[in-house]
């Protein structure tokens, strides 16, 4: 039996806190994610804007299907 791994991905504001909580987490829990920066990667922006429905806020994490917005209840608008 083939186990299939999601793949998670950070939307990510370099003056967002929550972004380092839910890294910091993921990192404790020996999870790799891909990290987006928002301010330096092109296209993120509009990425984002569609997965969380024009808000701007980070963090965004993508886990296959599910996308979670902030970071229990902690996010930054930008």
């Amino acid at each position: 039996m083939t186990e299939k791994t999601a793949t998670i991905v950070i939307y990510t504001h370099p003056d967002c806190q929550g972004c380092d909580m839910v890294m910091d987490d993921l990192d404790r829990q020996g999870v790799s994610y891909q990290q987006i920066d928002v301010t330096t990667t092109p296209g993120a922006v509009e990425e984002l804007l569609k997965l969380t429905d024009g808000l701007r806020v980070t963090p965004v994490v993508v886990d296959g299907e599910r996308v979670s917005i902030g970071y229990r209840g902690i996010g930054c608008s930008f």
